[in-house]
């Protein structure tokens, strides 16, 4: 199944963690990396007053299921000192699921597509980068989605890079 996953950094050596989130993922079998996006540097959206994330997402390929997802997910925001203090507060680094296959799920501790991807710039601006083709499903098109989308607090950082994983 294709996934998708959403990286974001507002703590700390915010570039670093998002590498080392692409380098931890991959870490252990189960995943298969397919693409990582440009790296974005992006308002913050609801929550308290806080600086800008970067923000890329990674595209891999695997046959995982959801929760072990989510579990290898939540183990590599809590080896870079992610402290959930307050909804939407800042953090060292977010890892979320956005897609999983064309799984649906409302479930409350995994809902599936991620609940408010199909409106959130920093999440869609580098989806359609890794992968202009991509779809949210449910949803529909991840560029048509982008269309309807204020885009104005994200912007490309070319003086940022992340590598594949090792």
């Amino acid at each position: 199944m294709r996934v998708v996953i959403a990286l974001g950094s507002n703590l700390g050596r915010r570039i670093e963690n998002l590498q080392g989130a692409v380098d931890s993922l991959f870490d252990a079998p189960g995943l298969t990396f397919v693409a990582v996006s440009p790296v974005y540097e992006t308002d913050p959206v609801g929550g308290p007053e806080q600086g800008p994330y970067l923000n890329a997402v990674v595209i891999a390929e695997s046959m995982l299921d959801p929760r072990t997802l989510l579990d290898r997910a939540q183990s590599v925001e809590n080896a870079f000192g992610r402290e959930r203090r307050e909804r939407w507060g800042p953090r060292t680094l977010d890892v979320d699921l956005i897609t999983v296959g064309n799984l649906m799920s409302d479930d409350p501790e995994l809902t599936l597509p991620h609940p408010r991807a199909h409106e959130r710039a920093f999440v869609l601006v580098p989806w359609a980068q890794a992968d202009p083709a991509a779809v949210l499903p449910g949803r529909g098109s991840v560029a048509a989605l982008l269309a309807d989308t204020d885009q104005s607090g994200v912007r490309l950082r070319t003086d940022l890079v992340l590598e594949p994983p090792a």
